[in-house]
């Protein structure tokens, strides 16, 4: 597209940094080159070159040039990189001089992204996966994204769509030459078999129990309980930084408070509620419902209780909870004789599935509640490692397409070929959906708005 603009960014970290890394895309990457280093490189090898202004001739840097030419780049345009050092005056300098030639602008967020989805060098969820590849924090998020960039679901759902058009020709074949002596009289049988056994392996997919999504959420624990148990205290000493106040004072918690952590490789999202009780005062009763909300909605629920107290009564029993595990965690021990006694959690002879005493004030029993929480994340995550979907769009995507299957099977083979063909269509353009083939220019701006500039 001669036509388009070139475009560049600051691909790398933020400076200073050692190295940074400026990147061009476009008809115009060539010119780029020419102009700042004199010359276009051999291609895919990197060139020591000095780095000048267009304009006033003066050296900016000495760095490494290297040239990608369509369609062998990134983004299947011509590319160009300079590696530079990481100084703010030198990118500074690069960026101002590719700012003064003619047909060059700066990219937009995740536009060298969107350029290589444009230019069939990634899918729709390949781009996905790179954006959450560029968003893990865990080996387990990191692990399971990078399969998605290298099209775990993309090259499956590219199959299944495949075979749809493979079964929609066949039907098509019989309503379109239903009167020619060569055309076989069961076209029908074969398709129909086919989309039974594609809804049949797609069902199975989407019967994972949505641990794909949550292992790019995080598992979702809240510490929940009566005011003044030691909660944000605990919160603090799991997180090993002051995320929460603290204070003597019950109900010092109004609002959720949101901690993102690594245990054991898996990523876990605490949150820190208000103390449950019943209460007059406006803005505390909405802490106490937003508590409620959050704990019923968690993975699992920390109940922590005071148990220094000599009779905790009803607040040893947490409040029903829907989807929820629930341990009871009995904290300041330190101030009983159980301090010696802490250690792995242990099983009651009720519904709940731990119970632990602890010390959130000076550590004691911490360690193993946290070894307790490793261990329920990597049970919790264990299945992820086959997952296939990762995202609500994935998931809609494959329950609209075993829909349309399913009226396929529904129908009266004898009389209704035009409707299953109907339905086959259908079926194939949402697995095209998915991966960014047909009519997803609607989605394009919300997938892409994440991206940081210069990807």
């Amino acid at each position: 597209m001669p036509d388009r603009s070139t475009i560049f960014a600051l691909s790398s970290g933020r400076p200073p940094a050692a190295i940074a890394v400026v990147r061009v895309s476009g008809p115009r990457a060539g010119v780029a080159l020419e102009k700042l280093i004199g010359r276009v490189p051999e291609p895919r090898k990197a060139a020591l070159a000095r780095v000048r202004d267009p304009a006033s001739g003066d050296i900016i840097d000495e760095a490494l040039a290297l040239w990608f030419p369509a369609p062998h780049s990134e983004t299947g345009e011509d590319v160009a990189e300079l590696q530079l050092h990481g100084g703010q005056a030198v990118i500074a300098g690069v960026l101002d001089a590719l700012s003064t030639i003619q047909g060059f602008r700066p990219a937009e967020a995740g536009e060298f992204t969107r350029r290589a989805f444009e230019n069939g060098r990634l899918d729709l969820t390949a781009v996905e996966g790179l954006a959450d590849l560029i968003a893990a924090e865990t080996p387990a998020q990191r692990r399971l994204a990078f399969r998605q960039l290298k099209g775990l679901i993309g090259d499956r759902a590219e199959a299944w769509r495949r075979r749809l058009i493979e079964a929609l020709a066949l039907v098509e074949a019989r309503i379109d030459f239903s009167d020619e002596a060569d055309v076989p009289e069961d076209l029908l049988g074969p398709a129909l078999r086919a989309a039974q056994q594609l809804r049949g392996e797609i069902a199975g997919v989407l019967a994972d129990g949505g641990r794909g999504e949550r292992l790019r959420d995080g598992l979702v624990v809240a510490i929940a309980g009566p005011p003044n148990a030691g909660k944000s205290t605990l919160l603090n000493r799991l997180a090993r930084r002051e995320a929460a106040i603290v204070s003597p004072y019950a109900g010092t918690t109004r609002d959720v408070i949101e901690v993102h952590l690594d245990l054991g490789g898996y990523p876990v999202t605490l949150l820190d509620t208000a103390g449950i009780r019943d209460s007059t005062e406006p803005v505390e009763q909405e802490g106490v419902r937003r508590a409620r909300e959050r704990a019923a909605a968690a993975d699992l629920v920390l109940w922590v209780i005071d148990g220094s107290a000599a009779e905790s009564g009803a607040n040893d029993r947490p409040e029903k909870l829907a989807n929820a595990d629930v341990w009871l965690v009995r904290n300041k021990i330190d101030q009983t004789s159980e301090a010696a006694c802490a250690g792995a959690p242990k099983r009651p002879n009720n519904e709940l599935e731990f119970t632990l005493s602890i010390s959130a004030l000076t550590g004691i029993g911490v360690d193993a509640l946290a070894a307790a929480l490793s261990g329920y994340a990597e049970t919790y995550f264990a299945a992820t490692e086959s997952a296939v979907i990762t995202r609500a769009r994935h998931r809609q995507a494959l329950r609209e397409t075993v829909a349309a299957l399913d009226r396929v099977l529904a129908q009266d083979h004898s009389t209704r070929e035009e409707l299953i063909a109907e339905e086959l269509r259908s079926a194939a353009t949402t697995l095209g959906r998915l991966t960014g083939r047909v009519d997803v220019e609607d989605i394009l701006d919300v997938i892409f708005r994440d991206f940081c500039i210069g990807k």
